[in-house]
């Protein structure tokens, strides 16, 4: 396979290194400049991407080095948000504090300039011709299930007027981010989405009720707006999308099963789906067998903790999978990044890149075209 997504493949995060994180320091107590710590950044981005060929991955990311959390940096970075602080107590089983959130303010757009796109011309560099550059970006939903529909702010604070045109707002953003990386040179890029994650449960679409949002209105809007996004989007670029249930410091955030959603997620024309199935929480596979098209990525190797899974279990949970997707249409990765935001999972960098090379080993065994 020349094409992702690959047979072993990943989400995009991973730890941060020492280095990163003591320079990371230095920036914040102002012994460093912003500059030094770019440089910084960028040659542990090169050792990272090295570390990746050594392995053998076909998709290459920067480790989302580049970012505090997977999902803010992108949309801070857009014309017409707003960023505050979120408290965030009792959330991910009480490991999170604080998070750094957004809302739509002004009329939103994709700056010709974003930061993002000067970061992947530079992965793509180091990836050369050995690998492919994968670059992951937060999905249109995440601006409108947090900095819309679920924000307080939003009501309070916005020049829009209208949904609907905010809604194709959101997509023109999306189409013209997918284009600027195109002219970039990507050919690799996935839309990470764990707004759908929070329609998974009854009891998260009850609390959602409960602040009077219509839970079956909000998933037909996903879905549109994913869809919107997608039009008009080069047929030689492949675009995925990654759903979980959140990850931070190895915490979750949402459980539940895919059924609530199936009929919607699965109508948006990405190449492939990322989906968690590291634990029950994920639920049966039997929703998968709506997704008509496309390939179906199994994150059935978890990125919260370092004991390495077997082998045979895993072959077992493809077999079973299979029953509701054919076998050439399913791949393997990690059920999420390793690093969401800075702080990483309660893993070991060691472990980290073990988890990488048994998705390859597993993949080679499993598939003939691996």
């Amino acid at each position: 396979m020349t094409k992702g997504p690959f047979r072993y493949d990943q989400v995009g995060s991973l730890l941060r290194t020492n280095t990163l994180k003591e320079a990371k320091k230095n920036l914040e107590n102002e012994s460093i400049s912003f500059e030094d710590y770019k440089k910084i950044e960028r040659e542990e981005i090169k050792k990272i991407v090295e570390k990746q060929k050594e392995i053998g991955l076909k998709a290459i990311t920067d480790g989302e080095f580049n970012r505090e959390y997977w999902h803010y940096d992108f949309i801070a970075h857009l014309n017409g948000i707003k960023t505050y602080v979120l408290d965030m107590q009792g959330k991910f089983q009480g490991t999170m504090n604080k998070l750094k959130s957004y809302y739509v303010k002004d009329t939103i757009s994709f700056p010709k300039d974003h930061p993002f796109l000067d970061d992947f011309k530079y992965l793509k560099e180091l990836c050369g011709d050995d690998a492919v550059a994968k670059i992951t970006i937060p999905g249109p939903n995440m601006i409108y299930y947090s900095g819309v529909v679920n924000s307080d702010l939003f009501k309070k604070d916005t020049n829009y007027t209208s949904i609907e045109k905010l809604k194709e707002d959101i997509a023109k953003v999306y189409q013209d981010a997918i284009q600027a990386y195109y002219d970039a040179g990507c050919r690799y890029l996935q839309f990470d989405d764990t707004a759908w994650g929070a329609l998974f449960s009854e009891g998260q679409r009850k609390a959602l009720e409960e602040k009077g949002i219509d839970t079956k209105n909000l998933v037909k809007d996903f879905a549109e707006i994913t869809v919107n996004s997608l039009k008009n989007r080069p047929d030689d670029m492949t675009i995925t999308t990654h759903c979980c249930r959140g990850n931070f410091k190895s915490s979750w955030l949402y459980e539940g099963d895919y059924s609530f959603v199936e009929d919607y997620i699965f109508k948006a024309p990405f190449d492939g789906f990322f989906l968690e199935y590291d634990t029950d929480r994920a639920g049966s596979f039997e929703p998968i067998k709506k997704l008509k098209e496309g390939k179906l990525v199994l994150g059935l190797i978890t990125s919260k903790e370092g004991t390495l899974e077997d082998k045979e279990v895993i072959k077992e949970r493809i077999k079973e999978a299979s029953k509701y997707i054919p076998l050439e249409r399913l791949c393997l990765s990690p059920q999420c990044g390793f690093s969401s935001t800075e702080d990483g999972n309660n893993i070991t960098e060691e472990d980290q890149f073990k988890k990488l090379q048994l998705v390859k080993e597993i993949a080679t065994e499993v598939w003939k075209d691996a």
